[in-house]
């Protein structure tokens, strides 16, 4: 966001108005666009959406309207596209392939290369400074799941590992000429605090069962289980709107304060403060994992407690039998 500010200033918006006979949803989407006057679209987006956008749209027009009237409540009656022809929906400031999704694709894409470059290059025998830097990393990511998880932390390396590295990609992103964060938009977010909570769920239900995983949430004291189960199950669907809320909040918050400051102060100022922006970048993506791994301590605990008890009970049946 501070290149983009110091090299070029592209941003635009749709300021063509839809005709008389345009339908409702048209008109909103005029509105839409008129609010979102100045939002910055990446020139990969643009290009992108020059040229998979009509396909996409073609694909959204039959799947999208069904969805909006089952959760109506949610999206509203009626998808903003619906009725529209694909240059009245771009004409309306509406993309088919939006830019948050372009950028985190484009970021798994950089992930995969880079990685695939890196692990080609690995050296028992000669490590260069390149991979010392990473393996302190990846130890010290060991290190959190032993200490965090517990034994079998190391099963769940590759999720974590995966959170880690994609949310610090996406939070960088910000900082290329003409990019924007994926993490700077909630829908991204929270689609990572989503992915977050069902997979610590998964993994609960996976060791303890079911019922085992529901009677985490009752608590150890029998008679407070009516109690402590509504607040440990709206505890734990609040950590959604932690996750997403917290990660969106702080690069959404960072890059619009940069950008500001960018605006007014275009040299030397702004690169003053990127150091602070990777920092930043940096510590919600340690936060986010962090997080993600004492979610999945809770319920990985729980079965190795019961695991141990188990063991004690049965050695203390022996030492009585002997």
């Amino acid at each position: 966001m501070f290149l983009l500010n110091l090299l070029q200033e592209h941003g635009q918006a749709a300021s063509q108005q839809v005709g008389e006979h345009a339908t409702s949803a048209a008109q909103h989407g005029a509105e839409a666009a008129s609010h979102g006057h100045g939002e910055h679209i990446p020139i990969i987006v643009e290009k992108l959406n020059d040229v998979l956008g009509p396909a996409v749209f073609n694909l959204q027009a039959q799947i999208m309207p069904p969805i909006y009237k089952v959760f109506s409540f949610l999206f509203g009656p009626h998808w903003p596209g619906e009725g529209l022809t694909y240059e009245q929906y771009r004409a309306a400031g509406y993309l088919p392939i939006p830019t948050h999704i372009v950028m985190f694709l484009l970021v798994v894409f950089v992930a995969v290369v880079v990685l695939t470059i890196l692990r080609g290059k690995l050296s028992t025998e000669n490590p260069n400074t390149r991979q010392q830097t990473f393996e302190v990393g990846v130890e010290a990511l060991r290190g959190f799941l032993s200490d965090l998880v517990g034994p079998r932390g190391m099963e769940h390396f590759p999720v974590v590992a995966t959170f880690g590295i994609l949310i610090l990609l996406s939070n960088l992103m910000g900082m290329l000429p003409d990019m924007v964060a994926p993490t700077a938009n909630f829908n991204m977010t929270l689609a990572l605090a989503i992915t977050s909570f069902l997979y610590y769920n998964w993994i609960g239900i996976r060791e303890n069962g079911l019922l085992g995983h529901l009677r985490h949430f009752a608590g150890p004291v029998w008679w407070l289980a009516f109690l402590m189960f509504p607040i440990e199950i709206i505890s734990n669907l609040a950590r959604i709107l932690s996750l997403s809320m917290r990660l969106f909040g702080n690069i959404f918050g960072e890059e619009q304060v940069s950008g500001a400051i960018a605006g007014m102060v275009q040299w030397g100022v702004p690169i003053l403060l990127m150091p602070l922006a990777l920092l930043t970048f940096v510590l919600q993506t340690f936060v986010f994992i962090v997080l993600s791994m004492v979610y999945l301590g809770e319920v990985s605990h729980h079965a190795d407690e019961h695991h141990a008890a188990s063991q004690s009970e049965g050695h203390g049946h022996a030492a009585a039998a002997h």
